[in-house]
C-alpha cells in the first residue's frame, strides 16, 4: 500500500503527466519515436485497444485520431478525469486486475505499468493479464524505462557524484527507494530482462526498441542547459534515436525508454 500511495501522490501532487510529453523536447521526442513505432505494429484501423496505464490519454487521443477505438484504465483518478474531459473512454483501475473480458482487444498497450511495479511477481500478473484481455493474434506493446538511465542522465545533468547511490542500487537491483526524482517503486528493465518478461508471458515474436536511443540524451541535455535552436536539436535527436534503433541494435541499451512489442499465440500454439 506504501509504494501504490507513494505512486498516486507524485502523480497528483508533484508531476504533471498531462503536459510531460509537450513540455520538454526529451517528451516531445519520446512522443513521436513511440508513434512512429506503434504504427509500425498497429494493426489497420478499426481496431480495439486497451490503453493500460494510460494517464490522461494523450497516447489514447492519438490512437483514436487514428481511427481505433480506445478504452483507457489508471490508478490516478485526477488522471481519469482529464482523459473523460478530453473524451476518451476511461476508468480507475489496476493493471494486475483488469475489468475487461477475455480476448476483448486487437492490441493492449501498457505505457507505464511495468515500470511501477517492482515486483517481479507484479510484472508477471500485469503481463498475464494484458494478454488475457488481447485476442489470439493481437499484440501486447509495453514501454519500460531502460536500466541505464539514471546512469547517463545524472552524467549529463552534472549529478552523478551527488546520485551515485541511487544509480549503483539501480544498475545493481533495477530500482532504488532512494529515487527522489520519481516514485520509489520505479523500477528500469534491461533489454534482455525486458524481452524475457514478455516471452515469460506467452508472447511470441518479441522485439524490443530503443525509443529515444543516443538522440534522446541530446535531447536531456538541451532541456537540462536550455541551449537554443530547440528545434533543430529536435531534428538531429529525432534522426540519431531512427537510425541507432534501425541500424545499431547495441544502442537499444543507452536508451532511456524501451518499447516491447509481443504476438498472442494463437490458440492452437498455446
Amino acid at each position: 500500500m506504501g509504494d501504490k500511495q507513494n505512486l498516486l501522490d507524485h502523480y497528483v501532487h508533484s508531476y504533471d503527466e498531462g503536459s510531460r510529453l509537450e513540455a520538454t523536447i526529451r517528451g516531445r521526442l519520446e512522443a513521436a519515436r513511440l508513434r512512429e513505432l506503434l504504427h509500425r505494429y498497429l494493426p489497420s484501423a478499426p481496431c480495439r485497444i486497451a490503453d493500460i496505464g494510460g494517464g490522461t490519454g494523450v497516447h489514447a487521443l492519438w490512437m483514436m485520431g487514428q481511427g481505433h477505438a480506445v478504452e483507457l484504465i489508471d490508478p490516478v483518478a485526477h488522471h481519469v478525469d482529464q482523459a473523460r474531459r478530453a473524451g476518451v473512454a476511461a476508468v480507475v483501475g489496476d493493471a494486475r486486475n483488469l475489468p475487461w473480458d477475455a480476448q476483448e482487444f486487437d492490441v493492449a498497450l501498457l505505457a507505464g505499468p511495468l515500470y511501477h511495479l517492482t515486483d517481479s511477481r507484479e510484472r508477471r500478473v500485469a503481463l498475464a493479464e494484458a494478454v488475457r484481455v488481447t485476442r489470439p493474434g493481437g499484440l501486447v506493446a509495453v514501454v519500460a524505462l531502460g536500466r541505464h538511465a539514471n546512469l547517463l542522465g545524472a552524467a549529463i545533468a552534472g549529478q552523478l557524484i551527488e546520485r551515485k547511490p541511487i544509480v549503483e542500487d539501480i544498475q545493481r537491483e533495477g530500482w532504488s527507494r532512494r529515487n527522489d526524482r520519481w516514485p520509489a517503486a520505479t523500477y528500469y528493465h534491461t533489454v534482455d530482462g525486458l524481452r524475457d518478461e514478455l516471452t515469460g508471458a506467452g508472447l511470441q515474436m518479441v522485439n524490443v526498441h530503443g525509443v529515444g536511443g543516443p538522440g534522446g540524451w541530446l535531447a536531456v541535455a538541451v532541456d537540462r542547459y536550455k541551449l537554443d535552436d530547440g528545434d533543430g536539436m529536435f531534428d538531429a535527436a529525432l534522426l540519431g534515436a531512427r537510425i541507432g534503433d534501425d541500424h545499431c541494435p547495441d544502442l537499444i541499451h543507452a536508451s532511456a525508454n524501451l518499447l516491447a512489442v509481443g504476438v498472442v499465440p494463437e490458440a492452437s500454439a498455446l
